[in-house]
């Protein structure tokens, strides 16, 4: 990765959040026997609240499984939130129905970890950028349609000599370039990146962070929910980061201030797990080393759901859920006994 992703360069602005979650729940019911009837509930999210501003990039980590991408497709709303509320530029659309959702799809769109089977494989990918111009209307003539999908295609790196290629023609940080064509066709305020480098090559990684850093400089009203379990990439890329468990978040913090002053012992552990490219620090730090394995969401312990794996655990743990408290300097942790109020 270049050096320059480490320069936080989009200054917010002062309006309406992007994005506002609000006790976000997301619970998907385990059916069984001939009736199907409901016998258990897989809680993926459970009481998810942050916000993202204009021109912001937010970093969501966590382990495979701690409900991130359920986060993002709950905002785009591909699924249809338990409980809570959900706003997108002011609007609440926890419970729109699907035509008042497409307008708001024109504004939000998404970009998926797989560039291949994300992409239909009988089209070209001309007709697989020029989709949303299409169906949001958002060209009159033929002419036009061509001229913004050579525009979209420039946009993203790739040269519009391509757009009657088929997706199978591109390499694969080609056709993650293509899906991000895709996503910018309906002049989106925020595109959520699920995983999106996770399929590619080192070097194909940092032309994609790349090109999604440029295209924020270009606009600086577009917002993203990069979601990875790449620790580098989303300090890289993020200006603030949460980090989630089983469902929850568990710090939320400017990326500078909780990578240099990690509070709770999750993301402490974590940290230490992510590899550093120097020998020498590698050998002389200190891994966090935690025991047990992930609870299942069928069945999460009471209180803290992390309490049954930290090494800092005590008895007020297991009965009492903590809740996101501020430590200083917009750092919120949810742990009772890290982050008191400075």
């Amino acid at each position: 990765m270049t050096d320059d992703l480490s320069v936080v360069a989009t200054p917010l602005t002062e309006r309406d959040n992007v994005v506002d979650l609000l006790n976000l729940k997301m619970y998907f019911p385990v059916r069984r026997g001939l009736l199907k009837r409901k016998v258990a509930e897989v809680k993926a999210l459970d009481d998810v609240s942050f916000s993202i501003k204009p021109g912001e990039t937010l970093g969501l980590v966590g382990e495979s499984g701690c409900g991130k991408t359920t986060v993002g497709r709950c905002i785009i709303r591909l699924y249809k939130p338990t409980g809570g509320i959900l706003k997108f530029e002011g609007t609440d659309i926890t419970n729109a129905s699907e035509s008042e959702l497409r307008k708001f799809r024109r504004r939000a769109a998404l970009v998926f970890q797989d560039p291949y089977s994300s992409l239909n494989p009988r089209m070209s990918s001309g007709d697989i950028v020029g989709e949303p111009l299409k169906i949001h209307k958002l060209v009159k003539t033929s002419a036009e349609y061509k001229d913004r999908i050579a525009e979209l295609f420039l946009m993203s790196g790739l040269s519009p000599d391509m757009s009657d290629r088929y997706p199978h023609e591109f390499s694969g940080g080609q056709r993650q370039r293509l899906s991000v064509a895709r996503a910018l066709a309906g002049d989106p305020s925020m595109i959520i990146c699920d995983e999106p480098i996770s399929a590619l090559d080192v070097s194909m990684q940092a032309q994609i962070l790349n090109l999604l850093h440029e295209l924020q400089q270009k606009n600086k009203q577009l917002s993203y929910l990069f979601i990875s379990h790449d620790l580098l990439a989303v300090q890289y890329v993020s200006h603030r980061v949460a980090v989630m468990y089983l469902g929850r978040i568990v710090e939320l913090s400017a990326a500078a201030e909780l990578y240099a002053n990690t509070l709770h012992p999750y993301s402490q552990a974590l940290l230490s797990a992510q590899p550093i490219p120097d020998p020498e620090t590698e050998e002389k730090r200190q891994r966090i080393i935690l025991t047990g394995d992930v609870p299942t969401p069928l069945n999460p312990p009471s209180g803290c759901s992390f309490h049954p794996r930290c090494p800092i655990a005590k008895k007020e743990c297991s009965e009492e859920i903590p809740q996101l408290r501020d430590a200083g300097d917009g750092h919120f942790v949810a742990c009772h006994f890290t982050g008191a109020v400075k």
